[in-house]
């Protein structure tokens, strides 16, 4: 009966062996974790380098040094082929002729603010009207048309590049020297983290955001992609789309995402929105720590996208005026991407009930957003 049982645990040991064999561990992407290279030039000579981050998985980002912008998020469907799933080119020259779906770092203010104008310790400051009578995204030369300059770095587990600027004061209007960082990392575990970061020799007002066009189809429409929003209300806005009023609640309206639902199911509601999504969304749980708020998925290929953010507010757009533009690629439809833009509320400068977008000398702005990647 002994002998039985040995033969019997020799048996399983050989088995599990076998098994160990016959099932090896997923290979581990080698080479470089960072790599940066020329992109091209401005006209005015200057040059414009790319970086490209690689995870240990093989997904893989790049960023050029113009507008601190992603050009390239690769992302794993459910089998494990890579596709792009962030609008982007690999042409400077289309950035430079006005590409629509740039996912440029955005400031000093993200979104707008009314008339251009807000008061400060009790001054008037007037800033760059370029939207209408309106301030939209930092101005005519906002941080998005701005030649940054990068490091890059690596750990065991992730890289990162980090683009710094300076704005001058008077910059687009705006008060103070306001020294700006925008890092990108790539972790081991699929998440692309933006740490932005600013300070100032003078008050002045920051809203900094990234305007990222994702589509994790990696083409087509987005209307089949399922959304989930932690927020139960949005911004009441004009037909300008700057805030009045209280915020609006979005139960029972095309507006709701509190559950998984189709970009598109609403799309065509009137509910206030331009031929599509462009709300801001008052998020749930506590400003300034780092909390999910949104979930994307894509049927299809099985990708998922979590946004965490440290953010207050989030606007969905939906790529509304895209599809047959004279800068749009031939391939693109109406409502090619979707994008979760983290940020302070629009023209928070005029809200004293808003959270305050003020920054003085001897303070920090700090924000951070993760985009984190998984199927199904």
């Amino acid at each position: 009966m002994a002998s039985r049982s040995v033969f019997l645990l020799v048996l399983a040991l050989i088995w599990a062996g076998c098994s160990s064999v016959s099932t090896p561990p997923r290979p581990i992407a080698q080479g470089p974790r960072v790599q940066s290279a020329s992109f091209g030039r401005l006209p005015d000579g200057r040059e414009v380098r790319i970086h490209t981050l690689v995870n240990a998985r093989g997904m893989r980002l790049r960023a050029m040094d113009l507008g601190a912008t992603l050009t390239e998020v690769l992302a794993p469907d459910r089998a494990g082929a890579m596709t792009n799933i962030l609008l982007g080119t690999e042409s400077l020259d289309a950035y430079l002729k006005g590409f629509p779906g740039a996912a440029s770092a955005i400031g000093r203010y993200a979104n707008r603010i009314r008339d251009g104008r807000f008061t400060l310790d009790g001054r008037v400051v007037q800033v760059t009207r370029n939207n209408g009578r309106h301030h939209l995204h930092g101005g005519n030369q906002g941080f998005a048309a701005k030649l940054w300059s990068a490091t890059t770095g690596s750990s065991a587990s992730s890289s990162f590049v980090r683009f710094t600027y300076r704005s001058p004061d008077g910059e687009e209007g705006y008060p103070g020297n306001l020294d700006v960082s925008v890092t990108y990392t790539l972790t081991d575990a699929n998440e692309v983290r933006i740490d932005y970061h600013a300070s100032t020799d003078v008050a002045t007002v920051v809203n900094l955001t990234n305007h990222a066009y994702f589509n994790l189809a990696g083409g087509g429409d987005v209307l089949d992609h399922l959304l989930q929003i932690h927020a139960r209300a949005v911004s009441k806005v004009d037909r300008d789309l700057i805030p009045l009023g209280p915020a609006l609640p979005v139960a029972g309206t095309g507006l709701d995402f509190t559950r998984h639902r189709p970009i598109g199911e609403r799309i065509r509601d009137d509910f206030g929105g331009p031929n599509g999504y462009d709300h801001n969304y008052l998020l749930e749980g506590m400003p300034g720590r780092l909390r999910l708020v949104a979930r994307a998925e894509h049927p299809g290929s099985g990708r998922v996208m979590e946004c965490l953010t440290t953010e207050p507010c989030l606007q969905l757009y939906t790529a509304n005026h895209f599809g047959g533009g004279p800068n749009d690629p031939p391939a693109w439809r109406k409502h090619p991407a979707f994008c979760l833009e983290t940020q302070h509320a629009p023209d928070s400068p005029n809200h004293a009930d808003f959270h305050s977008t003020t920054l003085r000398p001897g303070t920090a702005f700090d924000s951070t957003t993760v985009y984190r990647f998984s199927t199904l």
